[in-house]
């Protein structure tokens, strides 16, 4: 039995996506705190369990009889330790044989800010004793995609990344790589997979290709990281959000999101889509 948490979320959804073309949907089992979002899992055969990160009596009830999880991380910053100490401790007590944990991409060398949380609850793993795998999976393209839409309004597309390098992917190739390590026959615990998207760029090569395949010219407007949080938080985000956004731009620009592993295509056995593909599909 294999069970996905927050698998109502854009990527639990994409797992078990990828997961019912690998195994049978009663060996799937879907943790949701809203069983009302989870509907449409159930009309695929998929059992649904309620389970919520901040209350962990839900989860040693959610785990009988589940073999591998996969814990997807927390989308609640600041409250993720805890949140994910409780599903490790429910799952310990449960039984579960492996713990696939989606952390970020080099998390224990990584300059983004976004990493400590992930680092404690990689350290925290390896206390409890679990057999566990780490899927570090770097941006979702969609990060930047959603600013598509404001940088065509405004005639440009801000941060402070200045040239670093990304080695983003979408979603849906992150997710596949996990189904796929979830079902492999390999003994994967003690496994560390850094996982990103076969193409690197810099946020300028990203405008331009924003602009040829919207047709409208779109520069690139490098500020300093206090001045991109301040523009962040005046387009409506809350305030620490706003600044966590922005200290991973400026770990961008120290090469915390680079990579050339290529380790979702070898897992997937394709390349993960091309960010002009992305780019288009959602123009």
């Amino acid at each position: 039995m294999i069970a996905i948490t927050g698998a109502t979320g854009q990527l639990g959804q994409l797992v078990i996506k990828h997961l019912l073309q690998k195994t049978s949907a009663d060996n799937i089992i879907a943790l949701a705190r809203n069983l009302d979002k989870a509907k449409t899992l159930q009309d695929f055969g998929v059992e649904v369990r309620q389970a919520d990160y901040s209350q962990p009596d839900t989860f040693v009830t959610a785990l009988k009889g589940v073999t591998k999880l996969l814990l997807i991380s927390s989308s609640e910053v600041g409250q993720r330790i805890q949140q994910h100490k409780h599903v490790i401790d429910a799952a310990k007590q449960a039984g579960v044989e492996l713990i696939a944990y989606t952390s970020l991409l080099h998390a224990d060398s990584s300059p983004l800010a976004l990493a400590e949380e992930h680092v404690a609850t990689e350290t925290y793993l390896k206390e409890v004793g679990i057999p566990h795998v780490l899927l570090r999976n770097g941006w979702y393209t969609e990060n930047y995609l959603v600013s598509i839409a404001p940088a065509l309004a405004n005639g440009g597309f801000i941060g402070c990344a200045k040239d670093g390098k990304i080695s983003s992917a979408a979603r849906e190739d992150y997710a596949e790589a996990a189904a796929v390590v979830l079902t492999l026959d390999a003994p994967q615990a003690g496994k560390v997979y850094e996982l990103s998207g076969d193409e690197s760029y810099t946020l300028t090569e990203l405008c331009a290709i924003i602009s040829e395949e919207s047709g409208k010219k779109i520069s690139y407007i490098d500020m300093e990281e206090a001045e991109f949080a301040k523009a962040l938080e005046g387009a409506g985000l809350p305030g620490p959000f706003a600044a966590l956004l922005a200290n991973s731009d400026t770990g961008v620009s120290k090469g915390g999101l680079f990579d050339e592993s290529h380790t979702i295509s070898a897992l997937t056995g394709h390349p993960t889509a091309s960010l002009r593909q992305l780019v288009r599909e959602y123009l």
